[in-house]
């Protein structure tokens, strides 16, 4: 084994080979020694452990090259969203208008007045353009934004609601992904959970009934990623704040993933809207900004000035206030709604919501030549009518017409299917789309870039 060690290349020969000149400009002397450094211990085991040199021992310089291309790819790596879910959980949710990229862009490369107000050079709110913003387009008296919708539940919950009742129907006890669950984030806003009728059937009497010394709250909750059919009875957000009134009590709704225009004009199931509950008298609405609403991730609530005050003060709120980079791109979000003529083609989550099941059955077409000249050996491609959907919890039942191109392999072997989809998550630019039916279905909604898909697919 000695003659096999001695093969092994001192880490100072091997950073003056002329090979590694291009990646140590790239990426430092102190990383690629590091680098090296690792492979030669690797190398040593491999040879206590085989009594063999390791497969790459032959081309030191290009192992070290992939391994550092390896290590400093990002791990939050653009991919094709294939899989027939506009707003993806897992894939990022909104994509971001290019005036909303231009903002973030514009606040990270200068000083920004985050909270600094110009008239009187004194600090001022880190909320407040937004703020101006969301009273405009939703009619209510102020806003306050935090980090999410969950978040926004929470701080709403501790601030008006802490060791006292909140009380809420049965039927909206809901549980959203990464098992966030009312219940329990009343208990950690310290709030007690009174429940009330039935899960299908709760009725104005069951709101009265409950009410008592210790009440805090009347709270409503859209059930936005389930429906309950058939037999049903709500109580709506104008008849709880008629009670709530009567008792004295604040009634705050957590829409979820609200929408700040009618999607009905857009050929889309109705969804509801912030301005409709401030207008019925609801106290305080929160709701996301990476949902429906085309922007980053961000909890935001409108509503009444004097209870938005008592949550711009509470503890919880610098905890979980927002950066510049969020506020910049809700900011610049939201000023598209001031323009609903185009708010179509400008919102990037609207437009991919919109797109004609024509338009995307053309685009199929286009692409079909190139991947069956690439595929066809191992599989049969097909275009097959299918059905998108809206995601992360908004219009769960709902189904947007749509096409794909299937992949199915020819010998029938499911492995081969499988091998195939983990190829392409694996590319430079991950490919993704959905296995069913034992095919791989590439659902064509999402996909802006024609050209850039051929060349990620066909080399």
């Amino acid at each position: 084994m000695k003659a096999l060690y001695s093969q092994l290349p001192a880490i100072d020969s091997l950073l003056r080979d002329p090979a590694l000149q291009p990646l140590l400009a790239q990426s430092g002397t102190a990383f690629i020694t590091r680098q090296l450094r690792g492979m030669q211990q690797e190398a040593r085991d491999h040879i206590q452990q085989h009594q063999s040199l390791p497969h790459w021992h032959a081309s030191w310089p290009d192992e070290a090259l992939r391994r550092a291309q390896q290590q400093q790819q990002s791990a939050l790596r653009p991919v094709f969203n294939l899989t027939g879910t506009v707003l993806h959980t897992n894939l990022g949710r909104a994509q971001l208008s290019d005036r909303a990229i231009a903002a973030v862009s514009a606040c990270l490369r200068q000083p920004v007045t985050l909270e600094y107000a110009l008239d009187d050079a004194a600090r001022g709110h880190r909320d407040r353009a937004v703020s101006a913003l969301l009273c405009e387009l939703t009619g209510a008296e102020a806003a306050c934004i935090v980090n999410n919708n969950a978040a926004a539940v929470l701080l709403m919950l501790a601030s008006l609601a802490a060791g006292r009742d909140v009380i809420m129907s049965r039927g909206e006890l809901v549980e959203i992904g990464g098992a966030f669950r009312i219940p329990d984030v009343m208990r950690q806003a310290g709030c007690r959970l009174v429940e009330v009728g039935t899960t299908n059937r709760t009725h104005m009497k069951d709101y009265r009934g409950a009410i008592g010394e210790d009440s805090g709250l009347l709270m409503k909750v859209h059930t936005s990623n389930y429906q309950i059919q058939g037999f049903t009875h709500a109580v709506s957000e104008a008849e709880l704040v008629q009670l709530g009134d009567a008792h004295g009590l604040p009634v705050i709704s957590d829409l979820g993933s609200g929408s700040l225009v009618d999607m009905t004009a857009y050929g889309l199931p109705p969804e509801p809207m912030p301005q409709q509950l401030i207008a019925a008298g609801v106290s305080l609405v929160s709701f996301s900004g990476d949902k429906l609403l085309g922007g980053p991730q961000a909890g935001i609530i409108v509503g009444k000035k004097a209870l938005i005050d008592q949550l711009q003060q509470h503890p919880l709120k610098r905890a979980l206030r927002v950066d510049k980079m969020t506020l910049a791109a809700l900011e610049a979000t939201l000023q598209l709604y001031r323009q609903p003529e185009t708010l179509h083609e400008a919102l990037p989550t609207l437009r991919l919501l919109t797109r004609s099941a024509h338009d995307i059955l053309q685009q199929a077409e286009r692409l079909m030549p190139a991947l069956e000249h690439a595929f066809s050996a191992d599989f049969s491609l097909a275009i097959a009518a299918c059905s998108s959907q809206i995601g992360s919890g908004s219009l769960p039942v709902e189904r947007l017409p749509s096409f794909a191109i299937t992949f199915t392999p020819r010998d029938g072997h499911g492995s081969q299917l499988n091998a195939l989809a983990q190829r392409w998550r694996q590319l430079a630019r991950p490919v993704i789309g959905r296995l069913q039916e034992g095919k791989l279905w590439l659902d064509l909604r999402c996909l802006d870039d024609e050209a850039a898909l051929i060349r990620t697919l066909v080399p």
